[in-house]
Formats: structure tokens, C-alpha cells, sequence
């Protein structure tokens, strides 16, 4: 799989690859490949001169299909110390087809100096570590904590395992994350990192006993450090649901601890539930 990304390049668009199919619907595309792209956008016009990205937020306002796709870049504010950079990200069928826009992120880069002075709280030493897994390996890594359900039936603890199905249980969840390039042939930075891994927040809260049903609508992740290690952590820290309409929180973490946070908010979108025992990521990827 070392060879995988989410688009190649050519005649100045992104084209999708199996590995960018959703497991949603047929010919749509997945929410990371989605964001990497963006963020891999706006790393280009903003990541220089010492701006350092702190804040990713994506509103994903139409289903990404399998497509030609670009993205369209703006400078919203190039300061001193905040630079603002807008990215639609836009698809179009065919060449003389008009372009359509089906998500729109803006990401903020900070001026980096030193931390002023004085002592603050912060969380303590992290146990939360990578499982062992190769570099080339890019299948995921899922947890899951015991739980009891409503009707009191109880599930063990969901060791670490690449068998997604085995974690469809009510237990909170973490993940780790060995993320795709966006593009072919370069290696993801890591910016691209976190943002790919952190869209599982959604996965990671709205993920339960009869599979996902809930669908995002947008990912908002705050970095106050990069990644230093290949694989993100993605660890389930809050979720709330009500009528149809959830907000995920999750913690992210490199192998030396928290890097920042990020949260979603998602709709019901159980027409097309996701039956993580029956539908195997690999197997959709093969599907023509």
C-alpha cells in the first residue's frame, strides 16, 4: 500500500483514486480525501516566513464526487502574526461543465515566537501510545472500551486491531492514523497529518452498535503543535446526540502526547448507514 494517495495530478486538476472512494455511496468521494486536499492547498499559500497552520475548519456543504477536482485559493488576511487562508474545493464532470464548489475551508497560520512567561495547566503524561504497526501500513488502528448498553448488555474492551468490524460496539473509541498524501507521488506533511487523521472524529463519535448513521457536515481542528510522529492519534473525548443532530469532540495526539483537539457536527444520514460488519472498507475500495 506504500504507493497509495487519494488523487494523481494532470491537465492542472486532482483526479480521485480507489483509495478516495467513500463508503457512504457509490462514485462519492471520502471526507479525508476531501481535506487533505484543502489543507494541503492551503499549506502552499500560507505555511512560509515562520506562520505555522493552528486552526483547519472545513464546511463539507455537498457530497464530493469521483471527479475532477481542484481548488481555488484565497488570502484573507496576511498579517504580522495571523495569516487567513480560504480554499474552495471544486469539481466538474466534464471540461465544458460549469465548476461547482462542494466545500469550503479556512485555515489560520500564527506567527510563531516563544511562550511568555508564567505556568499554565495542561494535561499530564500521555499513556495514549501508536500501536506497532509498519511504516507502509496505512490501514487504521481501532480501540474500544468496555460498555453496557440501555438494555444492559455488556461488551468487552475492543483491543487494538485493524478489524474495524470488531469495534462496532457502544465503548468510546480512539484511533490511530497512518495518513494517505493527497496527491501522488509527495509525502503528507504534517499539517496533512492531522488534518486527515482528525476527520475520523466523526467515525470515532457517531460510530455505535449498529454502525455509523450519522454523517458530518464540516471538521474544525486546533493544533497548538504539528505532529512530530508518522501516525495521529484520534481519541474519542466527547459526543452528544438529539433529534437527529450530533457534536463529536476528540483529543489528537502524536507518539510523544496531545497536539491539539478537534470537533464535528453531523446529521442523520441513515438511508445509508454503514454496517461496519457486513460493508469492509478494503472490499469497497476493490469495487469498480
Amino acid at each position: 500500500m506504500a504507493n497509495l494517495a487519494f488523487f494523481t495530478e494532470a491537465d492542472g486538476w486532482f483526479h480521485p483514486t480507489p483509495v478516495a472512494r467513500s463508503m457512504w455511496a457509490k462514485a462519492t468521494l471520502t471526507g479525508p480525501a476531501t481535506c487533505a486536499l484543502a489543507a494541503r492547498s492551503a499549506e502552499l499559500a500560507g505555511g512560509r516566513d515562520g506562520f505555522r497552520p493552528v486552526r483547519f475548519t472545513i464546511d463539507l456543504f455537498r457530497a464530493a464526487r469521483e471527479i475532477p477536482t481542484t481548488t481555488t485559493t484565497t488570502m484573507r488576511r496576511d498579517g504580522q502574526r495571523v495569516r487567513v487562508v480560504q480554499v474552495d474545493v471544486v469539481q466538474r464532470a466534464e471540461p465544458d461543465d460549469e465548476p461547482v464548489t462542494v466545500a469550503s475551508a479556512t485555515t489560520v497560520f500564527l506567527k510563531e515566537s516563544v511562550n511568555p512567561r508564567g505556568e499554565r495547566w495542561t494535561r499530564g503524561p500521555s499513556t495514549f501510545n501508536p500501536p506497532d504497526a509498519p511504516d507502509d501500513d496505512y490501514y487504521p488502528r481501532f480501540t474500544a472500551e468496555a460498555s453496557t448498553t440501555a438494555d444492559g448488555t455488556e461488551s468487552p474492551a475492543v483491543p487494538w486491531t485493524r478489524d474495524i468490524g470488531s469495534g462496532q460496539v457502544a465503548g468510546r473509541k480512539s484511533y490511530w492514523c497512518n495518513a494517505l498524501p493527497a496527491v501522488a507521488g509527495e509525502t503528507p506533511t504534517p499539517f496533512q497529518r492531522a488534518v486527515v487523521s482528525a476527520e475520523s472524529t466523526s467515525l470515532m463519535g457517531n460510530w455505535g452498535t449498529e454502525g455509523i448513521a450519522l454523517i458530518n457536515c464540516d471538521l474544525t481542528v486546533a493544533l497548538a503543535r504539528l505532529p512530530r510522529s508518522r501516525r495521529v492519534g484520534v481519541d474519542s473525548d466527547f459526543h452528544v446526540e438529539d433529534a437527529g443532530i450530533s457534536v463529536s469532540e476528540t483529543i489528537l495526539y502524536d507518539a510523544e502526547g496531545p497536539i491539539g483537539t478537534a470537533i464535528c457536527t453531523a446529521v442523520n444520514n441513515a438511508q445509508s448507514e454503514i454496517d461496519f460488519t457486513v460493508v469492509k472498507p478494503l472490499d469497497r475500495l476493490r469495487q469498480v
